[in-house]
Protein backbone atom coordinates (compact mmCIF):
# COMPACT_ATOMS: atom_id res chain seq x y z
CA UNK A 1 0.00 0.00 0.00
CA UNK A 2 1.16 3.52 -0.82
CA UNK A 3 -0.15 6.34 1.38
CA UNK A 4 0.46 10.04 0.79
CA UNK A 5 -0.64 12.68 3.30
CA UNK A 6 -0.50 16.38 2.37
CA UNK A 7 2.47 15.61 0.13
CA UNK A 8 4.06 18.83 -1.11
CA UNK A 9 7.07 19.65 -3.26
CA UNK A 10 8.28 23.16 -4.04
CA UNK A 11 11.18 24.32 -6.17
CA UNK A 12 11.75 27.88 -5.06
CA UNK A 13 8.50 29.78 -5.55
CA UNK A 14 7.03 27.05 -7.78
CA UNK A 15 4.79 24.41 -6.20
CA UNK A 16 4.93 21.20 -8.23
CA UNK A 17 3.00 18.94 -5.83
CA UNK A 18 0.44 20.73 -3.68
CA UNK A 19 -0.79 19.08 -0.44
CA UNK A 20 -1.61 15.86 -2.26
CA UNK A 21 -3.25 13.00 -0.33
CA UNK A 22 -4.16 9.58 -1.73
CA UNK A 23 -3.97 5.85 -1.03
CA UNK A 24 -2.98 3.18 -3.55
CA UNK A 25 -4.67 -0.02 -2.42
CA UNK A 26 -3.29 -3.56 -2.86
CA UNK A 27 -5.16 -5.96 -5.12
CA UNK A 28 -5.83 -3.31 -7.76
CA UNK A 29 -4.11 -1.70 -10.71
CA UNK A 30 -4.26 2.02 -9.95
CA UNK A 31 -3.80 4.35 -12.89
CA UNK A 32 -1.93 7.60 -12.22
CA UNK A 33 -2.98 10.21 -14.79
CA UNK A 34 -2.31 13.86 -15.44
CA UNK A 35 -1.09 16.29 -18.10
CA UNK A 36 2.59 16.98 -18.64
CA UNK A 37 3.83 19.11 -15.77
CA UNK A 38 1.04 17.98 -13.43
CA UNK A 39 3.50 16.51 -10.90
CA UNK A 40 3.24 12.77 -11.67
CA UNK A 41 6.97 12.09 -12.02
CA UNK A 42 7.84 14.21 -9.00
CA UNK A 43 5.26 12.36 -6.92
CA UNK A 44 6.60 8.96 -7.95
CA UNK A 45 10.15 10.09 -7.24
CA UNK A 46 9.12 11.15 -3.74
CA UNK A 47 7.47 7.77 -3.14
CA UNK A 48 10.79 6.01 -3.76
CA UNK A 49 13.00 8.54 -2.00
CA UNK A 50 14.61 10.13 -5.06
CA UNK A 51 13.12 13.52 -4.14
CA UNK A 52 12.51 14.78 -0.61
CA UNK A 53 9.08 16.30 0.14
CA UNK A 54 8.97 19.94 1.13
CA UNK A 55 6.10 18.99 3.44
CA UNK A 56 3.83 16.01 4.10
CA UNK A 57 4.65 12.31 4.08
CA UNK A 58 4.48 9.30 1.80
CA UNK A 59 4.92 5.69 2.91
CA UNK A 60 5.10 2.29 1.27
CA UNK A 61 3.65 -0.53 3.34
CA UNK A 62 3.69 1.68 6.42
CA UNK A 63 7.25 3.04 6.13
CA UNK A 64 9.14 5.63 4.13
CA UNK A 65 10.89 3.91 1.26
CA UNK A 66 14.39 4.58 2.67
CA UNK A 67 13.56 2.77 5.91
CA UNK A 68 13.01 -0.60 4.24
CA UNK A 69 16.00 -2.89 4.73
CA UNK A 70 15.60 -4.47 1.30
CA UNK A 71 13.88 -1.79 -0.83
CA UNK A 72 13.97 -3.85 -4.04
CA UNK A 73 12.04 -6.59 -2.24
CA UNK A 74 9.38 -4.07 -1.17
CA UNK A 75 9.03 -1.86 -4.23
CA UNK A 76 9.77 -2.52 -7.88
CA UNK A 77 10.24 0.70 -9.84
CA UNK A 78 10.41 1.63 -13.51
CA UNK A 79 10.80 5.38 -13.90
CA UNK A 80 13.29 5.55 -16.75
CA UNK A 81 13.97 2.49 -18.89
CA UNK A 82 17.05 4.22 -20.34
CA UNK A 83 18.79 4.30 -16.95
CA UNK A 84 20.99 1.32 -17.87
CA UNK A 85 24.70 1.18 -18.64
CA UNK A 86 24.72 0.67 -22.40
CA UNK A 87 27.87 -1.47 -22.27
CA UNK A 88 26.34 -4.07 -19.97
CA UNK A 89 24.29 -6.98 -21.17
CA UNK A 90 20.78 -7.52 -19.85
CA UNK A 91 22.04 -10.35 -17.64
CA UNK A 92 24.96 -8.28 -16.31
CA UNK A 93 22.65 -5.38 -15.47
CA UNK A 94 20.22 -7.59 -13.56
CA UNK A 95 23.02 -9.58 -11.89
CA UNK A 96 24.61 -6.38 -10.59
CA UNK A 97 21.28 -5.24 -9.15
CA UNK A 98 20.68 -8.65 -7.62
CA UNK A 99 24.12 -8.71 -5.98
CA UNK A 100 23.53 -5.40 -4.20
CA UNK A 101 20.27 -6.72 -2.73
CA UNK A 102 21.23 -10.28 -1.85
CA UNK A 103 19.12 -11.78 -4.63
CA UNK A 104 20.21 -15.11 -6.17
CA UNK A 105 21.03 -15.74 -9.82
CA UNK A 106 18.01 -18.00 -10.20
CA UNK A 107 15.79 -14.98 -9.79
CA UNK A 108 17.72 -13.21 -12.56
CA UNK A 109 17.00 -16.15 -14.86
CA UNK A 110 13.35 -16.12 -13.80
CA UNK A 111 12.73 -12.43 -14.64
CA UNK A 112 14.61 -12.77 -17.94
CA UNK A 113 12.21 -15.60 -18.80
CA UNK A 114 9.11 -13.72 -17.64
CA UNK A 115 9.98 -10.65 -19.70
CA UNK A 116 10.97 -12.62 -22.81
CA UNK A 117 14.63 -11.56 -22.72
CA UNK A 118 16.31 -14.94 -22.26
CA UNK A 119 17.40 -15.16 -25.90
CA UNK A 120 19.04 -11.71 -25.75
CA UNK A 121 20.34 -11.90 -22.19
CA UNK A 122 23.95 -11.50 -23.35
CA UNK A 123 23.23 -8.61 -25.74
CA UNK A 124 24.45 -5.20 -24.61
CA UNK A 125 21.63 -2.95 -23.45
CA UNK A 126 22.91 -0.18 -25.68
CA UNK A 127 21.83 -2.23 -28.69
CA UNK A 128 18.30 -2.77 -27.39
CA UNK A 129 15.29 -1.30 -29.14
CA UNK A 130 12.96 0.94 -27.12
CA UNK A 131 10.60 -1.99 -26.51
CA UNK A 132 13.39 -4.31 -25.39
CA UNK A 133 14.65 -1.59 -23.06
CA UNK A 134 11.18 -1.37 -21.54
CA UNK A 135 11.17 -5.12 -20.97
CA UNK A 136 14.56 -4.88 -19.24
CA UNK A 137 13.24 -2.09 -17.02
CA UNK A 138 10.24 -4.23 -16.08
CA UNK A 139 12.57 -7.18 -15.38
CA UNK A 140 14.55 -4.98 -12.98
CA UNK A 141 11.32 -3.87 -11.27
CA UNK A 142 10.29 -7.51 -10.79
CA UNK A 143 13.72 -8.67 -9.61
CA UNK A 144 13.03 -8.50 -5.87
CA UNK A 145 9.57 -10.11 -6.24
CA UNK A 146 8.11 -6.96 -4.63
CA UNK A 147 4.69 -6.45 -3.13
CA UNK A 148 4.47 -2.97 -4.66
CA UNK A 149 5.16 -1.91 -8.25
CA UNK A 150 5.48 1.65 -9.56
CA UNK A 151 5.71 1.82 -13.34
CA UNK A 152 5.94 4.98 -15.45
CA UNK A 153 4.89 4.46 -19.10
CA UNK A 154 5.77 0.73 -19.15
CA UNK A 155 4.20 0.09 -22.58
CA UNK A 156 6.10 2.89 -24.31
CA UNK A 157 7.70 1.42 -27.44
CA UNK A 158 6.10 -2.01 -27.11
CA UNK A 159 4.32 -3.70 -30.01
CA UNK A 160 0.68 -4.87 -29.59
CA UNK A 161 1.79 -8.27 -28.28
CA UNK A 162 4.02 -6.56 -25.74
CA UNK A 163 1.25 -4.20 -24.65
CA UNK A 164 -1.07 -7.15 -24.09
CA UNK A 165 1.68 -8.94 -22.14
CA UNK A 166 2.16 -5.95 -19.80
CA UNK A 167 -1.59 -5.65 -19.28
CA UNK A 168 -1.91 -9.35 -18.43
CA UNK A 169 1.16 -9.23 -16.18
CA UNK A 170 -0.02 -6.24 -14.15
CA UNK A 171 -3.55 -7.51 -13.72
CA UNK A 172 -2.15 -10.88 -12.66
CA UNK A 173 0.14 -9.26 -10.07
CA UNK A 174 -2.76 -7.21 -8.69
CA UNK A 175 -4.87 -10.37 -8.48
CA UNK A 176 -2.16 -11.82 -6.22
CA UNK A 177 -2.80 -8.96 -3.80
CA UNK A 178 0.08 -6.72 -4.83
CA UNK A 179 -0.07 -2.94 -5.10
CA UNK A 180 0.36 -1.64 -8.66
CA UNK A 181 0.68 2.07 -9.53
CA UNK A 182 0.73 2.65 -13.28
CA UNK A 183 1.33 5.93 -15.10
CA UNK A 184 0.53 6.19 -18.81
CA UNK A 185 -0.74 8.66 -21.40
CA UNK A 186 -2.49 5.90 -23.37
CA UNK A 187 -6.11 6.30 -22.30
CA UNK A 188 -7.38 3.29 -24.25
CA UNK A 189 -4.85 1.01 -22.57
CA UNK A 190 -5.48 2.51 -19.14
CA UNK A 191 -9.21 1.83 -19.59
CA UNK A 192 -8.42 -1.84 -20.20
CA UNK A 193 -5.78 -2.24 -17.47
CA UNK A 194 -6.67 -0.08 -14.46
CA UNK A 195 -9.28 -0.74 -11.80
CA UNK A 196 -8.93 2.61 -10.06
CA UNK A 197 -7.71 6.05 -11.13
CA UNK A 198 -5.94 8.91 -9.44
CA UNK A 199 -6.03 11.95 -11.74
CA UNK A 200 -3.97 15.01 -10.92
CA UNK A 201 -3.69 18.50 -12.35
CA UNK A 202 -1.22 21.21 -11.35
CA UNK A 203 -0.08 19.14 -8.38
CA UNK A 204 -3.53 18.46 -6.93
CA UNK A 205 -5.78 15.41 -7.00
CA UNK A 206 -8.81 16.12 -9.22
CA UNK A 207 -10.27 12.59 -9.17
CA UNK A 208 -9.71 9.49 -7.06
CA UNK A 209 -12.25 6.80 -7.95
CA UNK A 210 -12.85 3.52 -9.82
CA UNK A 211 -12.47 3.74 -13.60
CA UNK A 212 -16.20 3.22 -14.19
CA UNK A 213 -17.11 6.06 -11.83
CA UNK A 214 -14.65 8.47 -13.43
CA UNK A 215 -16.02 7.68 -16.90
CA UNK A 216 -19.64 7.91 -15.77
CA UNK A 217 -19.06 11.47 -14.55
CA UNK A 218 -18.50 12.48 -18.17
CA UNK A 219 -22.11 11.51 -18.83
CA UNK A 220 -23.89 9.69 -21.62
CA UNK A 221 -23.31 11.36 -24.96
CA UNK A 222 -26.59 10.18 -26.44
CA UNK A 223 -27.64 7.97 -29.34
CA UNK A 224 -26.24 7.31 -32.79
CA UNK A 225 -28.65 6.14 -35.47
CA UNK A 226 -28.94 5.45 -39.19
CA UNK A 227 -32.21 5.81 -41.09
CA UNK A 228 -33.22 6.45 -44.72
CA UNK A 229 -35.70 9.06 -43.42
CA UNK A 230 -33.22 11.09 -41.36
CA UNK A 231 -34.69 14.60 -41.97
CA UNK A 232 -38.21 13.59 -40.84
CA UNK A 233 -36.97 11.73 -37.76
CA UNK A 234 -34.67 14.65 -36.88
CA UNK A 235 -37.64 17.01 -37.02
CA UNK A 236 -39.73 14.74 -34.79
CA UNK A 237 -36.97 14.26 -32.23
CA UNK A 238 -36.13 17.96 -32.24
CA UNK A 239 -39.60 18.77 -30.89
CA UNK A 240 -38.81 16.97 -27.63
CA UNK A 241 -37.65 19.22 -24.79
CA UNK A 242 -33.90 19.00 -24.13
CA UNK A 243 -33.19 16.85 -27.19
CA UNK A 244 -30.49 17.95 -29.63
CA UNK A 245 -30.12 16.38 -33.07
CA UNK A 246 -27.06 16.66 -35.30
CA UNK A 247 -26.71 15.26 -38.80
CA UNK A 248 -23.35 13.49 -39.19
CA UNK A 249 -24.00 12.07 -42.66
CA UNK A 250 -26.65 11.59 -45.34
CA UNK A 251 -28.58 9.08 -43.23
CA UNK A 252 -26.78 9.42 -39.90
CA UNK A 253 -27.97 11.31 -36.83
CA UNK A 254 -26.35 12.00 -33.45
CA UNK A 255 -28.95 12.61 -30.74
CA UNK A 256 -28.29 13.91 -27.21
CA UNK A 257 -30.65 14.42 -24.30
CA UNK A 258 -32.57 11.17 -24.78
CA UNK A 259 -32.16 7.39 -24.79
CA UNK A 260 -32.12 4.66 -27.43
CA UNK A 261 -35.52 3.22 -26.33
CA UNK A 262 -37.10 6.68 -26.53
CA UNK A 263 -35.72 7.24 -30.05
CA UNK A 264 -36.94 3.81 -31.09
CA UNK A 265 -40.43 4.58 -29.79
CA UNK A 266 -40.62 7.86 -31.76
CA UNK A 267 -39.42 6.15 -34.95
CA UNK A 268 -41.88 3.25 -34.54
CA UNK A 269 -44.83 5.58 -33.96
CA UNK A 270 -43.98 7.47 -37.15
CA UNK A 271 -43.33 4.31 -39.17
CA UNK A 272 -39.68 5.23 -39.75
CA UNK A 273 -37.27 2.37 -40.31
CA UNK A 274 -34.06 2.32 -38.27
CA UNK A 275 -31.07 0.59 -39.84
CA UNK A 276 -28.82 1.28 -36.87
CA UNK A 277 -29.41 2.42 -33.30
CA UNK A 278 -26.71 2.49 -30.63
CA UNK A 279 -26.20 4.33 -27.33
CA UNK A 280 -23.05 6.46 -27.30
CA UNK A 281 -21.14 6.88 -24.06
CA UNK A 282 -18.18 8.96 -23.03
CA UNK A 283 -14.76 7.28 -23.10
CA UNK A 284 -12.02 7.48 -20.49
CA UNK A 285 -10.31 9.98 -22.78
CA UNK A 286 -13.44 12.19 -22.70
CA UNK A 287 -13.59 11.99 -18.91
CA UNK A 288 -9.87 12.72 -18.58
CA UNK A 289 -10.06 15.79 -20.83
CA UNK A 290 -13.04 17.13 -18.89
CA UNK A 291 -11.21 16.66 -15.58
CA UNK A 292 -7.91 18.15 -16.68
CA UNK A 293 -9.03 20.69 -19.28
CA UNK A 294 -8.33 23.60 -16.96
CA UNK A 295 -5.16 22.07 -15.54
CA UNK A 296 -3.04 21.88 -18.70
CA UNK A 297 0.14 23.91 -18.28
CA UNK A 298 0.96 24.15 -21.99
CA UNK A 299 -1.72 24.36 -24.69
CA UNK A 300 -1.33 24.85 -28.43
CA UNK A 301 -3.82 26.83 -30.51
CA UNK A 302 -4.98 23.57 -32.09
CA UNK A 303 -5.89 21.88 -28.79
CA UNK A 304 -9.60 20.93 -28.91
CA UNK A 305 -12.09 22.17 -26.37
CA UNK A 306 -12.13 19.54 -23.57
CA UNK A 307 -15.78 20.32 -22.85
CA UNK A 308 -16.71 18.93 -26.28
CA UNK A 309 -15.96 15.19 -25.82
CA UNK A 310 -15.33 12.81 -28.68
CA UNK A 311 -18.39 10.62 -29.12
CA UNK A 312 -17.86 6.87 -29.05
CA UNK A 313 -20.30 4.04 -29.50
CA UNK A 314 -20.80 2.07 -26.29
CA UNK A 315 -18.32 -0.74 -25.87
CA UNK A 316 -15.77 0.75 -28.24
CA UNK A 317 -13.15 1.59 -25.61
CA UNK A 318 -13.53 -0.99 -22.89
Amino acid sequence: MIEAHSLTKRYGARTVVDTMSFTVQPGKVTGFLGPNGAGKSTTMRMVVGLDRPTAGTVTVNGRPYAQHRAPLGEVGVLLDAKAVHGGRSAREHLTALAATHGIGRRRVDAVLEVTGLTSVARVRAGRFSLGMGQRLGIAAALLGDPQTLILDEPVNGLDPEGVLWVRTLLRGLAAEGRTVLLSSHLMSEMALTADHLIVIGRGRVVADAPVEEVVSRAGVAGVRLRTPDAPRLAALLGREAGVEVTSTGTDLLQVTGTTAPAVSAVAAAAGIALHELAPVTASLEDAYLQLTGGEVEYRSAATPDPTAPTRRTAGASR
